[in-house]
């Protein structure tokens, strides 16, 4: 073979090589156009919003980890999908959803985890079109270890205001105590197997009352410019309300704010819910780690850490007088709220605290308990707690008997509202408290 004719067979290989590679790429890429589901078309970059998008991260939901699930000790939810049901109270055009592993005795292993716009207030069926497959640093499982909770990638989804949201985890394996919160105050859903992806409700026929491994859902929003967190106990936790109608005094909030947001000086925040049931300021519960554990050792975590906070409101301090029976002390009370104060200071964010509700005619009363309301009382309505008040106590106490909850705003157990109550401590709020300068010390 000449020099001149081994040159031309070169290049016609070459030329054939080419020619393979770019067939092959263009049949790679129709393959992946067809394979590709609904699920798979809006992947967004790993924990951010897409460049194009526009909006701030705020919360749009969130509930606190309060303990071990009973009955979940060793194995978990191994081999069901678990469908939490949550409400955003504000929308947007991107979602990302935090899952914990506080309780776990073991690593939690996520293999498939979804979101999706609900099709209907309380349902486990979803909207066509919404559904999009979670990532976590770009792997489509995760393991959470024991005593830790991860953050899930952004994802593009529309999520209207004021819609309910599915976000749905399978474990196949076993994971010890599952993290939960057990007064949500709406029904979420299990099926057996991974049916993660099913727009249908048809498999999730069990139903609970409980949060599990979900603990916060946060949006790219347009509608707010930060988040607003309420820390309480079963007051806020809305323990009491009508299940499944949003009737906690958090949720009237934030309707109040989002319908006169930009009007006057009433701030554009979205508004979360760390409450739980039975919490002090001061004591924990048993276990390691505690369960339903104090203001004080969750204030960082469950408020300082939620999603672009700006302010804070504190409803805090009944269950320190009715769980410490004539041991209760207004001093060491008031000091715990003040240090809750101050690290939120230290945080530049604004605190609201609200005065302490009357319980005459609740199993827990005593003369010696309602002395203590009435002095933590005293020093939060005289500035020497926070840098403003709700006077809750005011707003829902009965004028002619003030140690007793007004009769239409009592649930009946004489110490948590009724539905007409939880609107009322809504309304008692000044939307304009909610903003200010933050004093250096009080």
């Amino acid at each position: 073979m000449t020099k001149r004719h081994g040159y031309a067979l070169l290049a016609a290989i070459c030329t054939l090589i080419v020619a393979i590679s770019a067939a092959l790429y263009i049949g790679a890429g129709a393959d992946d156009g067809q394979d590709q589901s609904a699920l798979a078309d809006d992947r967004p970059p790993r924990n951010s919003a897409d460049p194009a998008s526009t909006g701030t991260w705020v919360g749009a939901w969130s509930a606190s980890p309060a303990g071990a699930e009973p009955g979940t000790e060793a194995a978990g939810l191994a081999g069901r999908s678990v469908r939490n049901v949550v409400h955003a109270g504000i929308g947007g055009t991107g979602a990302r959803v935090t899952l914990s592993n506080l309780f776990g005795q073991q690593p939690l292993t996520i293999t498939h985890a979804t979101i999706a716009v609900a099709a209907t207030a309380n349902s486990a069926a979803a909207t066509t079109g919404t559904m999009r497959r979670l990532t976590f640093d770009g792997a489509t499982s995760v393991i959470v270890p024991a005593g830790r909770q991860v953050l899930s990638d952004a994802v593009r989804v529309t999520i209207p205001h004021d819609s309910d949201v599915l976000v749905t985890t399978y474990s196949p394996t076993p994971s010890g105590p599952v993290t939960y919160h057990p007064q949500a105050r709406q029904i979420s859903y299990a099926a057996q197997g991974d049916r993660v992806e099913d727009l249908t409700a048809t498999a999730y026929t069990e139903q609970t009352t409980y949060w599990r491994y979900l603990t916060a859902l946060d949006v790219l929003s347009n509608e707010s410019s930060g988040t607003l967190v309420a820390i309480g106990d079963s007051l806020t936790d809305g323990v009491t309300s009508t299940v499944g109608t949003n009737s906690r005094w958090t949720d009237i909030l934030s309707d109040r704010l989002r319908a006169s947001a930009g009007t006057g000086d009433v701030p554009r925040y979205s508004v979360v819910n760390q409450g739980i049931s039975g919490n002090q300021v001061l004591a924990a519960g048993l276990g390691r780690p505690a369960e339903n554990p104090s203001g004080l050792s969750r204030f960082g975590r469950d408020v300082l850490d939620r999603t672009n906070v700006k302010a804070v409101v504190i409803d805090l301090g009944v269950n320190d007088i009715l769980r410490n029976p004539g041991r209760a002390d207004p001093d060491r009370i008031v000091t715990g709220l003040r240090t809750l104060v101050r690290q939120a200071h230290a945080r530049g964010l604004r605190v609201v605290g609200a005065t302490l509700m009357p319980f005459e005619g609740h199993r827990g009363y005593t003369p010696y308990r309602e002395s203590v309301r009435q002095a933590i009382n005293a020093r939060i309505r005289a500035g020497q707690v926070y840098d403003a008040v709700v006077d809750f106590d005011k707003a829902l106490r009965d004028p002619y008997n003030p140690r007793k909850l007004r009769s239409d705003y009592d649930s009946g157990d004489h110490l948590h509202p009724s539905d007409k109550g939880y609107r009322t401590m809504a309304d008692a709020i000044d939307l304009a408290d909610l903003t200010g300068a933050v004093p250096a010390e009080l």
